[in-house]
């Protein structure tokens, strides 16, 4: 630990600005302009290149070749990385094709890389010898989480080396009295959801992809979630992490103080940067007492007119009860209802262009009682066209399978951006796309690569 002079924080500073200018996380450069559609000097003629097609808002072709200032992988790179992790068990250093494949392609098999080895260390000494070593050799290291995202930003572009932390999935402490979590960063979401679900606590985040991705990824994405209405940002929630930077070096920045005003917060400075700083290798986070009654409400809406007003006006009669508003619109219900085929809609004589789910969850008795009331003065007003009720915890599930779904589904479709329209809602959303032909085209100017993300968060 670097301790909170100022002499210490300098010296961390330093070591992250060393780090910036000897990164090796990115091995590719955009040969075409985007924005102003020049096309640069392109690399020597012996580097590697590939072509592939922006979205359906940019036509242009965009061309990505590898940086000739990085190294190839040789046999005496794979003998180095066994020594490494000779401790680590017998599938640590992986280089079959098929057990590649998956590691090259994205969650929607839009993108496959030519990544020729992966390396799944133990602990986060074992990472730090690994990037220590690949910075000193300049072989290009992608860091990979549960590879849930929907960008591609945990495959690789060429023949990068592929650092999985799946087996970095420990449970370090858990402080009943404060709520605060300490784990590696491969555990998987879920785990730690069912972890402390016995110990009455909920994780601040939930998403999607829960039974897949890892924390660490969660954290390096800085991933909004399902439940961001109620418990914010992980820059609010992370209270320490750990980290390798490129050159080996470690950051223990694992603190488990909450009211911390002491020093440079480092660590905000790993949340979201998507490993272009570091691995994060362990989390400190801050976890909530859980709600004893949930109750979920399944709404027709009419228009994206509709939906905004029922937002504003569920945050005024909720307030801090409400803890979700997710909505789509009918081909993302269409698309999950025609490959899911043990769901169904709650409302199957509704027609409407979009529908809303809605989750408030509080300790009161009344908690129900309050939605329903709401709900009938929505469905009076004329913002919500009919509204379900689901009781049982299988039915509550269900409904969230609904929105949940809807990636997995356009993930066995293989289809493009253009295809997904499940958004999420966020609290500042509405004064920036008023209509919802306002947000597509939002989305196409902002997605500028095939990006199949279509989740609408500031």
């Amino acid at each position: 630990t670097w301790g909170t002079n100022v002499r210490g924080n300098t010296r961390m500073l330093s070591l992250l600005q060393s780090t910036l200018e000897r990164l090796t996380f990115r091995k590719f450069r955009v040969c075409t302009n985007f924005w102003t559609g020049r096309r640069q000097h392109p690399e020597p003629a012996n580097t590697l290149s590939r072509s592939v097609h922006s979205s359906a808002a940019h036509n242009s072709k965009t061309e990505l070749l590898r940086n000739a200032a990085f190294s190839h992988l040789t046999a005496t790179d794979v003998a180095a990385f066994r020594e490494i992790l000779h401790d680590a068990g017998t599938d640590a250093v992986v280089q079959d094709e098929e057990e590649l494949r998956p590691l090259n392609s994205d969650w929607m098999n839009t993108r496959r890389g030519s990544g020729r080895l992966a390396l799944r260390p133990r602990t986060s000494a074992h990472v730090a010898s690994l990037l220590k070593y690949c910075n000193d050799r300049r072989l290009a290291v992608v860091p990979q989480g549960g590879n849930t995202g929907l960008v591609q930003g945990s495959n690789p572009v060429f023949d990068e080396i592929i650092l999985c932390l799946g087996k970095m999935n420990r449970m370090i402490s858990f402080d009943d009295v404060s709520g605060i979590l300490t784990c590696e960063a491969g555990c998987v979401l879920q785990d730690l959801q069912q972890y402390l679900a016995e110990r009455g606590y909920v994780m601040p985040l939930d998403l999607g992809a829960k039974g897949s991705c890892q924390i660490g990824g969660n954290v390096s994405t800085n991933a909004g979630g399902i439940r961001f209405l109620r418990y914010g940002s992980l820059h609010g929630n992370v209270l320490g992490l750990e980290a390798v930077l490129a050159n080996g070096t470690v950051l223990d920045m694992l603190s488990s103080l909450r009211k911390d005003n002491t020093g440079y917060h480092l660590k905000n400075l790993f949340i979201g940067a998507e490993g272009t700083l570091g691995v994060v290798t362990a989390v400190s986070m801050l976890a909530f007492p859980a709600s004893k009654y949930v109750d979920v409400l399944w709404c027709a809406v009419p228009s994206f007119e509709k939906v905004c007003q029922l937002f504003s006006a569920t945050r005024r009669c909720l307030g801090e009860t409400l803890s979700a508003f997710e909505f789509q619109d009918r081909p993302a219900l269409d698309l999950v209802l025609a490959h899911q085929l043990h769901l169904r809609n709650p409302l199957p004589e509704s027609k409407s262009d979009f529908y809303v789910l809605i989750e408030a969850s509080s300790n009161s008795a009344s908690n129900s009682e309050t939605l329903l009331a709401f709900m009938e003065e929505m469905c009076s007003s004329g913002t919500v066209v009919d509204a379900a009720k689901p009781e049982s915890l299988a039915d509550k599930t269900a409904v969230w399978r609904l929105r949940e779904d809807c990636a997995p589904s356009l993930s066995a479709t293989n289809a493009r951006c253009s295809s997904m329209t499940c958004r999420f809602l966020s609290p500042y959303s509405t004064n920036l796309w008023r209509t919802h032909a306002n947000v597509w085209r939002r989305m196409q100017v902002s997605w500028r690569t095939d990006m199949l993300a279509t989740a609408i968060c500031t």
